[in-house]
């Protein structure tokens, strides 16, 4: 099953699978050819969808058949580009950089993560590309793409392997 991004002019962007196209939310440097880390863009591309995090503090495990496990408070996501964990799940306290995967403000609540820069993983080119939940405002992600709650579970409960993430434009 293929899930296409594209720009939208009158919602910004939308997620499309043939069940109507969803508002979500892109990276704050829009859609285009992934630089390098930090530079802000959702990476034009397929990427397939490779597992599931989840807060099970806060909702019940997702309808999904992708492999899923719950967060912990020590759960992180290295982006620390020289580090050898570089764009992969890391045990918090870590000393390279990184992002906490368990966040108060939900939108980690869950997450797919995406097959971006992992298969090989190079370094420099950019971590942590997830489907997770949009802001209410849909504001701009760090180049993620977020969806309202309801449509990414949607998604993920209608998603099987090999299912990928295409971003054009």
């Amino acid at each position: 099953m293929i899930f296409t991004v594209r720009p939208d002019a009158q919602l910004g962007a939308v997620l499309d699978w043939g069940n109507g196209a969803r508002r979500c939310a892109v990276g704050r440097s829009g859609i285009a050819q992934k630089r390098s880390e930090g530079d802000g863009v959702t990476p034009i591309g397929e990427w397939p969808i490779r597992n599931v995090l989840y807060r099970a503090d806060r909702i019940a495990p997702p309808k999904t058949s992708f492999d899923s496990r719950a967060l912990t408070p020590n759960d992180g996501w290295c982006d620390a580009p020289a580090d050898p964990n570089y764009n992969r799940l890391v045990r918090l306290p870590y000393d390279a950089s990184h992002e906490e995967m368990w966040r108060q403000d939900r939108l980690y609540d869950i997450v797919a993560v995406l097959g971006f820069n992992d298969d090989p993983v190079i370094p420099g080119r950019g971590s942590a590309i997830f489907l997770h939940i949009a802001r209410e405002s849909y504001g701009p992600t760090e180049g993620c793409v977020a969806l309202a709650m309801p449509d990414l579970l949607d998604v993920l409960r209608v998603a099987t392997d090999p299912s990928v993430v295409r971003v054009t434009l």
